[in-house]
């Protein structure tokens, strides 16, 4: 069984391809059936919106908005909104499905969405980016619902953009819905523990894969592409654990300190440089790209879709990649990486203590009852092992990469729940 549909975007990795390259390969594993293997390769819907709106100078400025349902088979879809000047739809389907496969792999009753709006946040008011976000959230006011579609923090969008939506959403319909979004300021629902989820589930599963490959943590090195939340988290926690970090980076560059970076001056530093390292003088600055082919134990990518390519997959010179971002390797270097006899832990597991802790706020929302965050750790941490060890041990027995028994155990659930509810 192959994936035959032409990728609409020319001479660049398509995420959606990726995607779906390695979804067929593990439904081939699997021996899923064509018809159960054409509902799940489909999105069950696609929303795209003109949103004009007006900018501080007067001028009415139209905005493309995307929204995603990839499934909600097993629950509620789920999936964060992004900001980005770059966001288009195959970009978003890619997202959205690979929401579906990070709640089915670890066991959240959850399908997969993703939103985006085609902008750039770092030129735009607060004003500007809140008429935006609300005007976004009345034109998906037929799609989003804490029992239909439920949003989250992604690249360029926080705490901030979660209480307007939720706000919105609230007014439009005349009653105060928390569990409408999560990554909201606690104040409005928010959960403890929820900001730092993504970056400790990498923590998590990196841990994990080190102990398999018999990594003492305290004898390694560690390199950290991305500092931005999933990045800076991971970084830090990385570091509490005995890691050494030896190189960070962000739109500015590369950093790299072979006796080890001070994360917590590096994350002050940021904070109070406008979020970025330009100007860091504890490290020596190198082109953000190179950070990827520093020797190191562990890498973790954790800043945009297809960094690793057949251009650079044969200079990474790491034991581990542990996936902090969304489709970090695209699919034609999977087979390089892997003849380098390196353990990638792939996104849809590494990263999906995001939507894990997400569950959680949700919960918590729908309960009117708020937990502690050593509860929040506690339960998400044992989510990420247990899910690291049942996709290891899928791979052990199928003998495939653990990309593809993350694949498998995510379409394995999937199926099974389409094949139980009928209807097609």
């Amino acid at each position: 069984m192959s994936y035959i549909e032409p990728a609409p975007i020319k001479d660049k990795e398509n995420p959606f391809e990726s995607m779906m390259s390695r979804f067929s390969i593990a439904a081939e594993k699997l021996g899923l059936n064509e018809e159960i293997y054409n509902v799940l390769k489909s999105p069950d819907k696609q929303v795209i919106v003109s949103i004009p709106i007006t900018m501080d100078d007067g001028s009415v400025k139209v905005f493309e908005g995307f929204r995603v349902i990839h499934s909600n088979i097993l629950g509620p879809s789920k999936g964060g909104i992004r900001y980005d000047n770059h966001v288009n739809i195959d970009e978003v389907k890619a997202l959205a499905a690979w929401m579906t496969w990070k709640s089915a792999v670890v066991d959240i009753p959850f399908g997969g969405a993703k939103g985006g709006i085609k902008c750039n946040p770092l030129e735009m008011s607060s004003g500007e980016i809140e008429r935006l976000t609300r005007a976004y959230t009345t034109a998906m006011s037929g799609v989003l619902g804490p029992d239909r579609d439920i949003p989250a923090p992604d690249m360029g969008t926080g705490q901030r953009e979660m209480a307007w939506m939720m706000d919105q959403y609230s007014r439009y319909h005349g009653v105060t819905v928390s569990g409408v979004v999560t990554g909201k300021p606690l104040i409005l629902g928010g959960s403890l523990g929820r900001i730092a989820a993504t970056g400790r589930g990498v923590m998590i599963s990196a841990l994990s894969a080190m102990e398999k490959l018999k990594i003492n943590p305290y004898n390694s090195k560690c390199v950290i592409q991305g500092f931005g939340n999933v990045g800076s988290h991971a970084a830090l926690l990385m570091e509490e654990r005995g890691s050494k970090v030896i190189a960070i980076s962000d739109i500015s560059g590369a950093y790299v300190n072979e006796k080890g970076i001070d994360i917590e001056k590096a994350i002050q530093y940021a904070s109070s440089n406008r979020g970025i390292l330009d100007g860091y003088t504890e490290a020596d600055k190198i082109d953000g790209e190179e950070i990827l082919e520093i020797k190191t134990d562990v890498l973790v990518p954790a800043a945009m879709e297809d960094v690793i390519t057949l251009k650079n997959a044969d200079k990474i010179d790491a034991k581990l990649i542990v996936e902090g971002a969304n489709g970090p390797t695209a699919a034609k270097a999977d087979e390089i990486i892997a003849n380098k006899g390196i353990m990638v832990v792939p996104d849809i597991l590494a990263n999906a203590g995001g939507v894990t802790v997400s569950y959680f706020e949700w919960v918590q929302n729908r309960l009117g009852y708020k937990w502690t965050k050593e509860r929040v750790r506690r339960r998400s941490d044992r989510i990420m092992k247990s899910s690291f060890n049942t996709v290891y041990d899928i791979s052990t027995k199928y003998d495939v990469s653990l990309r593809i028994a993350a694949y498998m155990v995510a379409i394995d659930k999937i199926a099974k729940a389409y094949s139980h509810r009928g209807g097609f």
